[in-house]
């Protein structure tokens, strides 16, 4: 009984933080290392009045009640003035937000408090590491220890990274707001890029002994969801939204029972979640039909969407997916991007179109030490015949990554190699 209460009590402090900082911080004029304060605070009296007295039938509203009441006093030790009592009562209830000028075509719930927190974690003036930090820890509701869990560094490094970026958000003074229409676009850019930074560690692991991480991944898409929602013109948010769910309706087709990954042409499509995959295709539908059809996000969309379209490996329409990385290439220069595409014309029409690309992109300072490449390497030689040097690309791609389970893949490919 008691481990199932602590369990509904962590699930219920993930679900209504997030909003209960937003809407402390929107309450204190910004200030969200002390609406993060209140909010624990708030928790803390929780845990202390719950376990005895019973979780109310509306914890949400408990919770936000107890908070806005602590928030009144802390801005009441703040007046200068008695007359100024009377000025609390208006001044703390929700004011809708203007839209950001009079031309704008945005929303008129784009003043909700969570995006506003998002923007505000996201802001640029701080580095990506703080920005991920930061938003999984007001918007995701996971402590220090799990962030650092999650990106296997140590709690102090993270616990520092957060701390230092409350100081820099008050120090450049960065307004509790949505952007304004000239500013959003950037900006936007800045909070869609931490999302699919925190999805893409959850999809694939950076380091570690797991090949994914289920919950940052779903983390991920629930940001996602909620920006989709708020900001319902913008094509990009769309496309982030439709390549994740595509991506992520993989995860049960991903790993094997104990954990070992499996590639994408061995997988078991069967397992792939179709209903994802129709919830993916709508959203990029949805980013398509908004114009959205040059934007890096939709055309990433669209490479994931012509894997799920092949029902069988066979199926995959490899020439489609060369001329979609063609244009992503345009829009987004990246030798990552090349990579992929010679990946995808290699699949097309053979290793021996693909190979004097992949040898180009070898002599890219950029590359130099990336598993994958020397994966792609290794994949093309074995195709070529190169039995030997496949074997020792495979081997390099194993001594580059930093995943473990990723690394035993290499290795065990560089294994079955035939010795000739």
């Amino acid at each position: 009984m008691e481990n199932a209460l602590s369990h509904r009590l962590d699930t219920l402090w993930r679900m209504e933080s997030p909003a209960l900082i937003a809407r402390l911080a929107r309450m204190l004029r910004g200030d969200v290392g002390r609406a993060e304060e209140l909010a624990q605070d708030t928790w803390l009296a929780a845990l202390e009045r719950w376990p005895t007295q019973g979780v109310p039938d509306n914890p949400g509203a408990w919770l936000m009640t107890t908070a806005r009441n602590r928030a009144i006093d802390v801005l009441r030790q703040h007046q200068r003035v008695a007359g100024q009592h009377a000025l609390w009562g208006s001044e703390l209830e929700p004011q809708p937000l203007p839209l950001p000028d009079d031309s704008d075509a945005l929303q008129d719930d784009i003043g909700d408090d969570l995006l506003r927190l998002m923007f505000v974690a996201c802001h640029p003036v701080l580095s990506a590491d703080a920005r991920v930090a930061l938003t999984l820890r007001l918007l995701g509701g996971l402590t220090t220890d799990e962030i650092a869990r999650a990106f296997l560094q140590p709690e102090p490094t993270i616990a520092q990274r957060i701390v230092r970026a409350k100081r820099t958000l008050a120090s450049k003074q960065v307004a509790f707001e949505v952007p304004r229409q000239a500013a959003l676009p950037e900006r936007l850019g800045s909070v869609l890029e931490v999302v699919y930074l925190v999805f893409n560690e959850g999809y694939t692991a950076s380091v570690g002994d797991d090949w994914m991480r289920p919950a940052l991944c779903e983390e991920a898409l629930r940001l996602g969801r909620v920006l989709a929602s708020r900001l319902p013109a913008w094509p990009q948010v769309h496309g982030l939204l439709a390549l994740m769910e595509l991506q992520a309706s993989r995860a049960a087709a991903r790993v094997d029972a104990h954990g070992t990954p499996i590639l994408l042409p061995d997988q078991d499509r069967a397992r792939w979640d179709w209903l994802q995959i129709a919830r993916g295709q709508a959203a990029l539908a949805q980013a398509m039909a908004l114009g959205g059809g040059d934007d890096p996000y939709v055309l990433q969309a669209a490479i994931a969407d012509c894997h799920a379209r092949a029902r069988r490996v066979q199926d995959t329409d490899w020439a489609a997916m060369a001329a979609l990385y063609q244009r992503l290439a345009v829009q987004q220069p990246s030798p990552v991007i090349e990579l992929n595409r010679a990946v995808a014309v290699s699949r097309a029409q053979g290793a021996a179109a693909a190979w004097p690309l992949v040898e180009q992109l070898a002599q890219d300072p950029r590359l130099q030490g990336y598993a994958p490449l020397a994966a792609v390497r290794g994949d093309l030689l074995l195709q070529l015949g190169r039995g030997d040097e496949a074997r020792a690309a495979f081997l390099r791609a194993a001594s580059l990554t930093a995943n473990v389970r990723e690394q035993a893949v290499l290795l065990a490919r560089a294994q079955a190699v035939p010795i000739t």
